[in-house]
């Protein structure tokens, strides 16, 4: 007889029984009985091509192993039928790579070696351990046998993987977890889910990306489950030295990525899962956005005050009150009557437009979105056959199955007007977590059936990934449109692989110091997950921030790759059509603005000069973003994958490095007169005042209100351009700016190209290397270069910074420049040409 005693269940079972006993003992029925389920005993290896393995066993899980690298393992778990091989967040082009790999069987299992790793699996129970063969260090063992769990209710309603943890193991990464840098301690949840006002403590928050990095004795590994059910974390949180992972269905197929050092995990991750395209370089400019900037003169006077008070800005975005009653793809004709005209003239000024796009679509017999959808069946059903039919904005929507491909591609056609005819130069998707108002759970039902791209499935299955698949239904459908445009798509939901297609934002958050601290922690977390292409709202999306908040998080957002201001002015969250005329009258009489003059006087000028920076750092954002897109490695990173062995760097893990060589020091609290920061081995210069500093120690360091402490490496070589008022100037300029940070050695790249379309992928880019070197009192920089690109660049204007003697003799290319040199508070300074090779100053 079934066990009936067990009446309440943990997150996961050790042993089968009964779910919820409530009938006598004499009927045998039970609100659900579950049954657990193992590998088995390994009886046979079957070795199916040089890197596959399949594991017969007398259980009845099945287990596959891969070898996709030398420092990269696939293990595919499934229980039922068989399952196609089929993911969304694998790069398509992503392939197993040639590697030296054996197989042989000793008495207690099998082993699969590569050059780098080796993988036993056990005889008795297929639990796996995994070494490093260079250190001999264990770095994945198995603590318990792989368990599935299924229900006569349910079906596979678990797949279970724990493994052992050290004592002082540290976990990173996870996306964009609202916690403390390292994870270590707690379980999350991955569950794509509308986060309004999100607070500290919620870890279901917009997106899932169920990667993390362990790092054991300095040795850095990954973990990536390729699993889109809801997906839990348990990272040791009961102390009893375990990190649990398990999903609520599907099959579990995880990858093991060794490092051992943190950078080659993220490079191999990234590889993995895919890397994004160059964004265009207007995206890297300074945004502007609030729910909601209308009408069409109220647009124009932000344009114009942005350019009367010399304040650079890119892009100014419109949220959902643009549209005819929240209809998707169309213009309020009373609020914008000439939008092609409007947006014309803010182009001309140096402003792209960008616009929201939600995929609930209003249910409207007058409306041809939703008629032509409806007629092509392109709308997710229940599985009971009518539409799904819920509230977000407007009181009925329906929403397209972007797991369908043909779908995807009806949806991307509907851009044509906006993108096209329009000249809207970028979109925002909102809302695809998919959110729907009135309900607690947030979310469609369980029951809405999905294509998936032919596998077909309930909501649990393709929840996580629908945001991703509506990101990737508007990116192809921009690429179709207008194939000679980079396109530029900000996404809210989104999974593991979605970095393809859209950059992100953190979602709705508060005006407040915690969450300033909060959006460095998610920015960074999310770009060691993949995401390098990121932002927040900056001053917070709830609430009104106060002037130093608001200024603190720009200098902050100043190295964010997506640097925009979002608020939510006299809106609430949920308001109805009904309340539209209530905003409207509140906007008349006390407008809750967030533009960086808000706060007027000196406030002002920080501000500016905050968003100025971003503008000189252009070219070493753009490099660093090609540094990413050819390496995997993340724009922004954390200071412990700066130097991993070295325990403060992970003490101080809120501070940390934007591309190869600056040091970043977050404000986070008011009011600070003074900062204690961290540099890391090494020497190091102030940005703002060239002093140099050993590493490997602590420094407390004055706060001004008007800048954040930044640090430079030695030995690096700077490009930067004087600040422009949008990236359409920058591309004209005459003049490169390097500054090169004295070190007996050094280095430094610039990328550069025509800052639009895919000239770039055929020859038409420039990028430059520089090799720095001092020995005694002779300092040379040395340029060498690829690519076909004709840019205005005429000049380089050269800093060195450190210089300590006057120099005797200048030489440009072997040719002496007399005079060329000009010293003061040591730092020489030179013009040189553009194209120069070898500079030598003695």
């Amino acid at each position: 007889m079934a066990k009936i005693k067990k009446t309440a269940r943990l997150p996961y079972e050790t042993e089968p029984g009964v779910v919820h006993a409530e009938n006598t003992l004499s009927t045998l029925r039970y609100d659900d009985v579950y049954h657990i389920h193992h590998v088995g005993r390994v009886k046979e290896v079957v070795r199916q091509s040089n890197y596959r393995f399949r594991f017969l066993t007398d259980g009845d899980v099945r287990l596959q192993i891969e070898v996709w690298g030398d420092n990269l393992i696939r293990f595919f778990y499934t229980y039922g039928r068989d399952v196609a091989d089929f993911s969304y967040a694998r790069d398509p082009e992503a392939q197993p790579q040639s590697a030296h790999v054996t197989c042989h069987q000793e008495a207690e299992g099998y082993f699969i070696d590569t050059a780098s790793v080796s993988v036993r699996v056990d005889m008795v129970d297929a639990a796996v351990s995994i070494s490093d063969r260079a250190s001999g260090k264990e770095i994945h063992r198995y603590a318990t046998p792989f368990y599935a769990r299924t229900t006569l209710m349910k079906g596979l309603d678990q797949m279970r993987l724990q493994v052992k943890t050290a004592a002082e193991e540290s976990f990173y990464g996870l996306g964009d977890k609202a916690w403390d840098t390292d994870l270590r301690g707690r379980c999350f949840e991955n569950w794509n889910s509308d986060s309004f006002a999100y607070g500290r403590e919620r870890d279901a928050l917009y997106r899932t990306v169920p990667f993390y990095y362990g790092l054991r004795e300095d040795h850095a590994y990954g973990i990536f489950l390729d699993n889109t059910y809801r997906t839990h974390f348990d990272f040791n949180s009961s102390g009893d030295g375990i990190t649990t992972l398990w999903s609520d269905g599907g099959q579990f197929d995880y990858y093991f990525i060794n490092g051992p050092q943190l950078d080659q995990v993220a490079s191999r991750y990234a590889r993995l899962t895919g890397l994004p395209e160059l964004p265009p370089l207007w995206a890297l400019g300074y945004h502007q956005c609030r729910w909601s900037y209308f009408p069409e003169a109220r647009v124009k006077e932000v344009a114009d005050t942005f350019r009367k008070k010399k304040i650079p800005c890119d892009a100014l975005y419109l949220d959902i009150d643009y549209m005819d009653e929240y209809r998707c793809f169309t213009w309020d004709k009373e609020h914008f009557p000439d939008p092609k005209g409007m947006i014309s003239e803010l182009k001309a000024d140096g402003f792209h437009t960008v616009v929201m796009i939600d995929p609930g679509i209003r249910v409207d017999e007058d409306y041809p979105v939703y008629v032509d959808g409806a007629s092509k069946d392109v709308f997710c059903r229940r599985s009971t056959g009518e539409q799904m039919v819920g509230p977000v904005w407007p009181p009925e929507c329906v929403w397209p199955d972007y797991t369908n491909p043909r779908v995807r591609d009806w949806w991307g056609q509907l851009y044509q007007e906006l993108y096209v005819e329009h000249g809207v130069s970028g979109f925002w998707n909102d809302m695809n977590e998919p959110a729907m108002f009135k309900v607690n759970a947030l979310t469609f039902p369980p029951d809405v059936r999905h294509d998936y791209d032919g596998l077909t499935g309930d909501h649990r299955k393709a929840h996580n990934i629908y945001g991703m698949q509506m990101a990737r239904a508007t990116h192809e459908g921009l690429r179709k449109l207008q194939p000679e445009k980079r396109p530029f798509l900000l996404a809210r939901a989104n999974f593991s692989g979605g970095q393809r297609y859209a950059s992100l934002w953190t979602g709705d958050n508060i005006a407040s110091w915690e969450h300033l601290a909060l959006a460095n922690r998610q920015c960074l977390r999310l770009a060691i997950s993949g995401y390098s292409f990121v932002g927040t709202d900056i001053g917070g999306f709830v609430d009104d921030p106060t002037p130093e908040l608001l200024t603190r998080w720009l200098q902050l957002a100043v190295f964010h790759p997506l640097m925009r201001v979002h608020s939510m002015g006299n809106n609430t969250d949920g308001a109805a059509e009904a309340e539209a005329a209530q905003v409207q009258e509140a906007e008349a009489t006390n407008r809750q603005d967030q533009e960086p003059w808000v706060h007027g006087g000196q406030h002002t000028d920080h501000n500016r000069r905050a968003i100025e920076l971003r503008y000189r750092l252009l070219p070493y954002l753009y490099t660093a973003f090609d540094r990413h897109i050819a390496t995997g490695i993340p724009v922004l990173r954390n200071l412990f994958f700066y130097d991993q062995q070295d325990p403060q760097c992970r003490k101080y893990g809120d501070q940390f490095m934007a591309g190869e060589d600056l040091l970043v020091c977050p404000v986070t609290e008011p009011n600070l007169k003074s900062l204690t920061v961290y540099l890391p081995r090494g020497r190091w210069y102030s940005f703002w005042t060239g002093k140099t500093f050993t590493g490997g120690r602590t420094l407390r360091v004055r706060i001004r209100p008007d800048r954040l402490p930044i640090f430079v490496r030695a030995g690096a070589v700077i490009p930067t351009i004087n600040a422009v008022q949008h990236t359409g100037e920058a591309t004209q300029l005459d003049s490169l700016h390097l500054t090169a940070y004295l070190d007996d050695s050094g280095s430094g790249s610039f990328y550069w190209d025509a800052g639009e379309g895919y000239g770039y992928q055929n020859d038409q880019y420039l990028r430059r290397s520089y090799v720095l070197r001092r020995e005694g009192k002779t300092i040379t920089l040395e340029q060498s270069g690829e690519g076909a690109y004709t840019s205005r660049i005429q000049r380089a204007r050269i800093r060195l910074v450190g210089f300590d003697s006057v120099p005797s003799q200048v030489e440009v290319d072997g040719e002496r420049q007399p005079g060329a040199v000009q010293v003061h508070r040591q730092t020489a300074n030179l013009v040189v040409p553009f194209d120069f090779r070898k500079i030598t100053i003695s």
